[in-house]
């Protein structure tokens, strides 16, 4: 009894382990090779899979995935017989699981392999400056041999990467100081170019100012000289307006002759032959009888006129006197103020009236007239 039980418990254990035996769960990307008596008979997909027992044997599974390897760093030799480590990483993926498991023993080192002769081969075709500046070219070199040479393997080579080119440490001294020199040289460049455009603006903004300036003071100068021009217009059209008579005129001339002796330059100066025509024209002024007005009384005139003769002929006795003592300090002699200075005393025979007689003073002052 006891013997027909664990028999019995033998049994269903060996039904259990070969049922379990039997059923094989592939996960997704995933893919297992199995054998039949020692011989390939077919791949297992992902999900529930079944197969014979003691007869089929399932290998280990493989990744589908696309798998990255970084391989260490590997001494090349380039066309000027610098020797270089250069460090690549692989991007692959098994196409094949047949072909992966039985093509190649360990399809990984024989990449590696590969890898390492192709870059070799590529590398040393090229100096140390243009393997540092072309990696593209050399990527895309490598990936072309290794795709051609794995296919058969069951794997398809996505890209190849150059992660590190590292020359000799003399050489990268010697790079360091080369790359501080240009760096120098386009710092210099750059400042005598900033320096170049700093005075250029700076030019342009002085040429910019000075033309405004300018346009500035011409502007200003023209507006100067049509208010002076307006004034003089103005002063002209009054004078005509009013009608000066030619008497006037001659006084005014004769104020003005003082003053040209005044400069500390003049020692020569002439008077005109016109000044004794003016003292007369000024004392003919004063001395003829000017009609009354209806507004005033003949005594309210006569008094008018004595005081403005009499006032009128001193100013011309001291314009006189001025312009004969600015001709003495000028060496000029008094003969030429004589000439010109009209004979005051010829007054009181111009007007035959007694109440407009006026007597010059040897002191320059005049007294007033005698009233009737």
């Amino acid at each position: 009894m006891d013997g027909a039980v664990i028999a019995g418990i033998i049994i269903a254990l060996v039904v259990v382990f070969t049922v379990l035996r039997s059923v094989r769960i592939v996960p997704q990307a995933r893919a297992g090779n199995v054998e039949r008596l020692g011989r390939y008979y077919r791949t297992l997909g992902p999900g529930l899979n079944f197969v014979i027992p003691y007869i089929d044997r399932v290998r280990p599974l493989l990744d589908l995935r696309e798998q990255v390897v970084s391989f260490q760093p590997q001494p090349v030799i380039t066309e000027d017989n610098l020797v270089v480590d250069i460090d690549t990483v692989l991007y692959f993926q098994v196409t094949d699981p047949r072909a992966a498991e039985y093509e190649i023993a360990n399809f990984i080192q024989g990449v590696e392999q590969l890898t390492v002769t192709t870059l070799r081969n590529v590398v040393g075709g090229m100096d140390l400056e243009k393997t540092l500046t072309s990696r593209d070219v050399i990527n895309s070199q490598l990936r072309g041999v290794l795709d051609e040479a794995t296919g058969k393997w069951g794997i398809r080579v996505n890209r190849v990467e150059i992660k590190a080119i590292d020359p000799p440490k003399t050489i990268k001294d010697a790079m360091e100081k080369q790359m501080r020199a240009e760096r120098d040289k386009r710092a210099a460049i750059l400042t005598a170019e900033g320096q170049r455009q700093s005075q250029i603006l700076t030019a342009e903004g002085e040429k910019q100012s000075a033309i405004l300036r300018a346009e500035g003071e011409r502007t200003s100068q023209i507006l100067k000289a049509q208010g002076q021009s307006q004034a003089i217009d103005e002063v002209f059209q009054a004078v005509h307006r009013n009608d000066p008579d030619p008497k006037l005129l001659a006084y005014q001339y004769l104020q003005v002759l003082p003053q040209l002796a005044q400069g500390e330059g003049n020692t020569f100066w002439v008077i005109p032959s016109e000044v004794t025509s003016a003292l007369n024209s000024v004392s003919k002024a004063f001395t003829e009888a000017l009609p009354a007005s209806s507004a005033t009384t003949a005594e309210g005139g006569r008094r008018e006129l004595s005081a403005a003769g009499s006032e009128a002929v001193a100013e011309a006795e001291r314009a006189a006197a001025e312009a004969k003592a600015a001709a003495e300090d000028s060496e000029m002699g008094p003969r030429r103020i004589e000439a010109g200075r009209p004979n005051l005393d010829t007054l009181a025979d111009a007007n035959p009236d007694p109440a407009h007689v006026v007597t010059p003073d040897p002191s320059g002052t005049i007294p007033p007239a005698e009233r009737p």
